[in-house]
């Protein structure tokens, strides 16, 4: 039971004493009779309800509690890198010291102002996913009564209609390609796998009699440097037909070079993993030296094999599996614009029935009496 007594050692104030939920003593010191029994009240009406927040709780900085947060994440490698790179370079300069009862949305939503000054809208709204996840489970915590991420509005997130690689391109970018990494072009462009699954490909995962490939890893970029990962979800885990150029490139590839210590079929000069930006550096020469245009990425291949899978007459799942795709809808987002039009065949469908002699109403011909 909560009591009310006048302090006159404190100034003849009321101090209200309370257990919590956890039974630790509380008290609480009010000027005003009447506030400290509404106090009593509301604080004995939260606890029935399991709403209680400790007034004091509220006072950890928001920056250790994202310590917190970060330590009890199932997060793999990869993730637990963005979180910290993202918290590093983005959040933690804005709220890490600030203590989280005393977060308001109005200055989480000045902070996405702030943001959206210097980064592109997809990277605002990665970062805040982790602000948003981390007060979100301070309220679950009852370190506060709700998150300040309410009513937050992001910048609007512009979708471009990927525009395929023209195959006189790939081609092209193919040839100038330093003769260690041609082949990953050709890969890339014949298979779509992600640049990571290019550089973590290992020779146990090709199979030259079935003209198969398998995708169980992919190469990823950790402080420290570059490490062999699970794929990036479940679905990218998959089997993919190898077409014959795919499989002599990589037959003319093993015999120039030779396999890493780890079976990986590239390798930089020393036979050891590849670093993503010193592979891109000879992306960004051949494509130069291709005279093509600077914004052409790696990824642009993954996209070209997409379109000639849509313009082949694939379907959506197939396109779906052979992508690594966790769903229909994430292919169809990015391609939806790819596959043909099927106007011709709608007018087919309906005229094939409604269009017959039968179901066709009669249409009166002006004669001369009509004149």
């Amino acid at each position: 039971m909560a009591t009310i007594n006048r302090r006159k050692d404190r100034g003849n104030r009321w101090e209200v004493r309370y257990r919590d939920p956890e039974g630790k003593q509380r008290a609480r010191l009010f000027d005003r009779k009447f506030d400290a029994e509404r106090f009593i009240a509301t604080t004995t009406a939260d606890m029935v309800r399991g709403s209680y927040i400790d007034p004091k709780a509220g006072r950890q900085t928001f920056g250790d509690y994202a310590a917190q947060w970060q330590a009890c994440q199932v997060h793999r490698a990869t993730t637990a890198s963005l979180a910290q790179s993202n918290l590093k370079n983005h959040i933690l300069p804005t709220f890490g010291p600030r203590p989280l009862a005393a977060i308001r949305p109005s200055e989480v939503q000045a902070w996405v102002k702030g943001r959206s000054a210097v980064l592109a809208p997809s990277t605002v709204e990665t970062v805040y996913r982790y602000l948003a996840a981390i007060l979100r489970a301070a309220a679950a915590d009852k370190v506060i009564a709700e998150s300040p991420c309410r009513g937050v509005k992001l910048p609007k997130v512009e979708k471009s209609e990927v525009v395929p690689m023209a195959t006189d391109a790939v081609e092209a970018v193919a040839a100038a390609m330093t003769e260690r990494y041609r082949a990953a072009v050709v890969l890339a462009a014949g298979t779509g796998l992600r640049q990571g699954e290019v550089l973590g490909l290992t020779l146990p995962n090709v199979d030259f009699l079935r003209r198969t490939l398998r995708v169980e890893q992919q190469m990823v970029l950790l402080p420290g440097g570059p490490y062999l990962s699970p794929p990036k979800t479940d679905a990218s885990r998959r089997t993919i037909p190898l077409p014959n150029v795919v499989v002599n490139a990589l037959a003319a590839h093993l015999v120039s070079f030779p396999v890493g210590p780890e079976g990986l079929v590239f390798t930089n000069a020393k036979g050891g993993r590849i670093v993503r930006s010193r592979f891109n550096e000879a992306w960004r020469r051949a494509v130069s030296a291709a005279g093509l245009s600077e914004e052409l990425d790696f990824h642009d291949l993954r996209h070209y094999y997409a379109s000639l899978l849509i313009r082949h007459g694939e379907s959506v799942k197939v396109v779906q599996a052979r992508l690594g795709h966790a769903s229909a809808t994430e292919t169809l987002d990015t391609y939806a614009h790819l596959w043909p039009d099927s106007e011709d065949r709608t007018r087919q469908a309906i005229d094939s029935v409604l269009g017959s002699t039968e179901c066709a109403p009669d249409v009166h011909q002006p004669g001369a009496a009509d004149a």
